[in-house]
């Protein structure tokens, strides 16, 4: 039988493709933010309800600049969640700041915001919240806590695009969001990111960021990097926001498929449906607790077959060999997240995944 892989890149046909390059071989702007780029950045903003988007190569560089553009103070800590890809944690420490854990909830797997007070001291400056797997955090408290204590707020948004809460875009909260358009997300640019926020006064900047703080032929205003995103990719965003509606929709029907199969399972538990929530349906998390057998034992069992899964997130970042000389870091401090990290499963999932195939994974679980 042939390998089921855990995940596949959502992509126009090879036609519309080329289509859309084409006039790239007969202007030769291949970079430097050119038509491509200026019309998914147009796109974007449109879709997702916010007044501005600024485009990078990768959605690291994107939540990097994010937080460097707040110009916190060297050394401040941030509260942010270990129940995540290494890119924000090292997002944080990188920009001079120390990361500081909390732990997450046992329902949707975003950081815990009843223990997010107790962490906050006079060195606090920020908070780093990550949406995961699609569920957002809870945005109305983040909200009240950070006025309460003056604390600026950049989501991690790489699971949400597209996402909405309460009718309102997962991009218009916090004083940032970042998305990632790795090859892997529901929505792509082969690789690319996006920084999403309302401060006029940050369009200057992150442009400067991103391209040297070259703002003319004989202007270097700001000693900026180089992260701005390539026409090939923008074209490739442009071609995939034709289709992202009817791929989200694809994807739904099949974690509805896996949710009647593995629901009631003993020892399986689900992520909760959040309410007022319009998900994307980005990944299927399964936790194995207490189920026949564990969670590494079933991936062992879906390899054997050909099927891809992944242990996403395990480790967890604040276990990480380079923090843990880092007073904040160390997963006793954060259980739940640990405990989630040890037993959590994601499964195959993506939009041209067939029922048949999801059919094969839920049997080997199963049976």
């Amino acid at each position: 039988m042939s390998k089921i892989l855990v995940t596949r890149s959502s992509m126009p046909s090879y036609e519309e493709y080329c289509e859309e390059i084409k006039e790239l071989w007969e202007s030769h702007w291949l970079t430097n933010m050119g038509v491509k780029h200026k019309e998914l950045q147009k796109e974007l903003e449109r879709y997702l309800d916010v007044p501005h988007v600024t485009l990078y190569t990768n959605g690291h560089l994107a939540l990097e600049n994010a937080i460097a553009a707040l110009n916190l103070p060297k050394g401040g800590e941030v509260i942010t969640t270990p129940f995540t890809f290494a890119s924000t944690t090292h997002a944080i420490v990188r920009n001079g700041l120390v990361p500081v854990f909390c732990d997450i909830n046992e329902d949707d797997y975003t950081i815990d915001v009843s223990k997010i007070e107790e962490l906050i001291t006079v060195q606090t400056v920020a908070i780093v919240p990550v949406h995961v797997y699609g569920n957002l955090c809870n945005i109305e408290e983040i909200d009240r806590i950070a006025r309460k204590y003056g604390l600026k707020v950049v989501y991690d948004a790489a699971h949400a695009f597209g996402v909405r809460y309460k009718g309102i875009s997962s991009a218009c909260f916090g004083d940032a969001s970042m998305f990632s358009f790795h090859a892997t997300k529901v929505f792509n640019t082969i690789e690319g990111g996006a920084v999403c926020f309302k401060n006029h006064k940050w369009v200057q900047l992150l442009d400067d960021m991103k391209n040297f703080g070259i703002r003319g032929q004989e202007e270097v205003a700001y000693v900026g990097g180089n992260a701005k995103m390539n026409e090939f990719q923008a074209a490739m965003g442009i071609c995939n926001m034709r289709h992202l509606d009817k791929e989200i929709e694809k994807r739904k029907k099949i974690v509805e498929h896996y949710r009647k199969r593995l629901s009631g399972v003993k020892g399986i538990r689900l992520s909760v449906i959040q309410k007022d929530v319009e998900s994307n349906y980005a990944y299927f998390p399964v936790v194995f607790d207490g189920y026949k057998y564990t969670r590494n034992e079933i991936f062992n069992m879906l390899a054997e077959k050909g099927i891809g899964a992944r242990k996403y997130f395990y480790p967890l970042t604040n276990s990480f060999e380079c923090y843990r000389n880092y007073p904040t870091a160390g997963t006793e401090k954060t259980p739940i997240a640990q405990h989630m990290a040890l037993r959590v499963l994601t499964l195959p999932l993506y939009a041209d995944l067939c029922i048949e195939d999801v059919d094969r994974i839920c049997d080997v679980i199963l049976e």
